[in-house]
């Protein structure tokens, strides 16, 4: 009787009390602040309307709601309840044209669309122990061949056309002829993404609360539509791309800076496509400038792609953005192991 009624107490006694992590017991990534002893580590994003961010949030099949809590993919964008969580290590902060910020937040599911940043963020936000930046600077609708032409880039001779040089006025007139101007010029675009980060940067505290100092340790573009529509911009798209990798290094004086991009979704190996030749040119392992090696990654995102088109923004499915961004931040983290110099701010 009196085992009994011991063993009774025992059992009341661990009904009432508190529990408590075991030891073992690990921490969800990102879930506690990051040290901010050390430089942020900034990421740039750059490129059109799919890095923009077309991905649905809601409205079923295709959305992240479903991806999320129906599939149960992409876990570690909510808890164990099922509710959005976000980073506590890592800043999303987004410009338009001058125009922001429009985001400058803790890295969290909010509402509207997202674009390939979550993906990214995860990865490199698991892979570094410093604070991180996501920094998205881009609009819809623009070519490299045109409006994110970059500093440098020189006049082209085609079919009896001159096509613009950074800065030039229009896109393209009659050789011969004199150039009449319009209300914008070769390489606008780049001139106020690139003036947007630089702005974000300057005011560091504004938009990463505490920081010491940054680095800009890479840059992700996904761009290519617009050019994939201009027979002379797909051909001298790896050119232009060439130019666009150097031009940012030099204007944010991050010579070691990586640099990953992604083909378009429906772009298949073995096509001819023009612009996804110049995707894959770059590549640090297969492409042909060896310049790039261990700082260039080349994403194919044909297999990531859950269909669609890069002009129909891949018919709004939150999967195809998350699929993109996670294997560039993938990508990214491959390439930072590969040490190179870095520049602080």
């Amino acid at each position: 009787m009196r085992t009994q009624r011991g063993f009774l107490f025992a059992l009341a006694a661990l009904a009432v009390a508190p529990l408590t992590p075991s030891a073992g017991a690990q921490e969800a990534p990102g879930s506690k602040p990051a040290d901010l002893s050390k430089p942020v580590q900034v990421f740039i994003l750059m490129g059109q309307s799919n890095m923009v961010g077309m991905g649905k949030i809601k409205g079923g099949e295709g959305s992240l709601e479903t991806a999320v809590k129906e599939k149960k993919k992409y876990p570690y964008l909510v808890d164990a309840a099922g509710n959005w969580v976000e980073r506590k290590d890592v800043r999303f902060v987004r410009y338009m044209s001058g125009k922001g910020p429009l985001n400058n937040e803790w890295m969290g599911i909010r509402g509207g669309t997202i674009g390939p940043e979550y993906g990214i963020a995860n990865e490199v936000g698991n892979a570094l122990d410093e604070p991180v930046m996501i920094l998205k600077c881009c609009i819809g609708n623009r070519s490299i061949g045109w409006d994110l032409l970059p500093p440098g880039s020189p006049r082209i001779e085609e079919n009896g056309k001159i096509y613009a040089g950074y800065k030039d006025s229009p896109d393209c007139w009659d050789k011969g002829t004199e150039p009449k101007k319009v209300g914008w010029y070769a390489g606008k675009q780049y001139d106020d993404d690139t003036a947007d980060a630089k702005k974000a940067l300057a005011e560091l505290d504004k938009h990463y609360p505490g920081a010491k100092g940054c680095e800009v340790a890479g840059f992700f573009f996904w761009q290519g539509e617009k050019d994939n529509g201009n027979p002379v911009h797909s051909k001298y798209y790896e050119q232009n791309l060439v130019n666009f990798i150097k031009a940012l290094r030099k204007d944010f004086n991050a010579p070691g800076a990586k640099f990953v991009c992604a083909t378009l979704g429906e772009a298949v190996k073995g096509s001819g496509n023009k612009v996804m030749e110049g995707h894959f040119a770059v590549d640090g392992n297969s492409g042909k400038h060896p310049e790039f090696r261990g700082n260039v990654a080349t994403v194919y995102s044909h297999p990531l792609s859950m269909g669609g088109s890069g002009n129909g923004h891949y018919g709004g499915n939150a999967e195809t953005y998350m699929n993109v961004g996670e294997a560039m931040g993938k990508a990214m983290v491959e390439l930072l192991k590969v040490k190179a110099p870095v520049k602080k701010r």
